[in-house]
C-alpha cells in the first residue's frame, strides 16, 4: 500500500500575504488543483488523510477526504521545519495507505532522506512543486519513491505522471 505524499497546491507569495502565514489560503488556482487530485489520489484508495496543521494544506487535502467521507488529520510532524519529524513519521507509516500533505522544506527533508545524496540528478527529477506528489513503497527495509506525480490529465482514467 503507498504513502501518497503531497506538497501543497499554490498559495500565493508568502511576502505578499499580510496575515499569520500558517491561515494563508489557497488561491483559485491552488483550489482548482486541489480538486484535480481527487481522482487521481482517489485511485489509490487511501485509507488516512493527514496534513500539515496549515491552511493551505488542509485546503489541499480536503476536497479528497471529502470525497472519500474521511477526516483530515491535523499532524504537526507534517508543518513546515518538521522535516526529521516527517521522516520519522513516513518510517513509521511505511506500508499504510495513506495521503500526506506537507510544504516543500519538508519534502526536500523526505527527499534527502528517501533519496541517497550520491544521486544529485534524481534528487533534482524529484523535486516537488505545488500540487503534485510522489507514491512512497516499501520495498523490503527500505522505502522508496516509485512514482512522481507532475500533472494532472484532464481524463482521469488515464495513468498520470512519471518518474
Amino acid at each position: 500500500m503507498p504513502l501518497l505524499v503531497v506538497r501543497h497546491a499554490h498559495a500565493g507569495r508568502r511576502s505578499a500575504y499580510s496575515g499569520d502565514d500558517r491561515l494563508r489560503p489557497l488561491t483559485a488556482r491552488g483550489r482548482a488543483r486541489a480538486a484535480a487530485l481527487v481522482p487521481i489520489l482517489s485511485a489509490y484508495r487511501p485509507r488516512r488523510v493527514l496534513s500539515s496543521p496549515f491552511t493551505r494544506c488542509r485546503e489541499t487535502v480536503a476536497p479528497l477526504a471529502g470525497a472519500l467521507g474521511l477526516g483530515v488529520e491535523s499532524v504537526d510532524e507534517l508543518g513546515e521545519g518538521h522535516g526529521p519529524e516527517a521522516v520519522r513519521l513516513v518510517t513509521t507509516m511505511a506500508g499504510e495507505s495513506a495521503v500526506l500533505c506537507t510544504h516543500g522544506d519538508v519534502a526536500t527533508a523526505l527527499l534527502e532522506w528517501l533519496v541517497p545524496e550520491s544521486e544529485p540528478a534524481r534528487r533534482r527529477a524529484l523535486r516537488l512543486q505545488k500540487g503534485e506528489f510522489w507514491v512512497v513503497r516499501s520495498k523490503g527495509a527500505s522505502v522508496v519513491i516509485v512514482d512522481h506525480v507532475r500533472r494532472i490529465d484532464a481524463d482521469p482514467s488515464k495513468p498520470a505522471g512519471g518518474s
